[in-house]
């Protein structure tokens, strides 16, 4: 993170931004104006999707579920038969977006994070969206399997299984503007051949 440290900086801003600010959750800002938690001194892997300039518009952090994780400590209830332990299930969380991101943003985030489950032979992410996220997933080709869901209307939160197909690969590549070979030279350069994660 220290060769990116500007970055990292944007990323934990724009969070603070969209989750106190835009959705008026309850999560902590520090005095830099911050938004992290504990998870984040965890060691999480972190997909940052920058603007040609090298500023941040989106990310999304991944935590295996043999450590601790947020599903397990605080929305247990949504998992639908309890917490979730296993070494090819990972854990995603923070999914942000800049004010400035377009809508095709979020399919390359997804589109990353389906790169990081062939390369790390995670088969599926579970994750807690909230309702608005229902039709974006849905019309991005990236619907997860819903575990369980608590409230009603636009304040329903809901607990999901990604499991992340060739075929739903090629249909997210396509709504993010991006060919699949893309995005897979990008993961090979940021984090080595697959083979070699394999």
């Amino acid at each position: 993170m220290k060769a990116h440290e500007r970055l990292a900086a944007e990323m934990f801003w724009d969070r603070a931004d969209q989750f106190k600010i835009r959705l008026n959750w309850e999560v902590n800002v520090d005095a830099h104006g911050f938004e992290r938690d504990e998870y984040n001194d965890l060691n999480p892997l972190y997909v940052i999707w920058e603007n040609a300039d090298g500023t941040h518009v989106g990310s999304m952090r991944f935590l295996p579920t043999v450590g601790r994780v947020m599903v397990n400590d605080h929305f247990p209830h949504l998992l639908g038969g309890g917490p979730i332990f296993s070494p090819t299930i990972w854990e995603c969380t923070r999914f942000c977006l800049s004010r400035a991101a377009n809508p095709k943003v979020v399919a390359a985030l997804m589109l990353a994070g389906g790169e990081i489950m062939e390369g790390f032979g995670v088969e599926h992410v579970v994750g807690v969206f909230d309702a608005r996220m229902v039709r974006i997933y849905r019309r991005i080709g990236s619907s997860p399997e819903v575990l369980g869901r608590d409230g009603e209307g636009r304040a329903q939160i809901s607990g999901g299984l990604w499991h992340f197909a060739s075929e739903a690969k090629a249909q997210v590549a396509q709504k993010a503007g991006l060919s699949s070979e893309i995005s897979r030279l990008w993961f090979d350069r940021a984090l080595g051949s697959k083979s070699a994660q394999n």
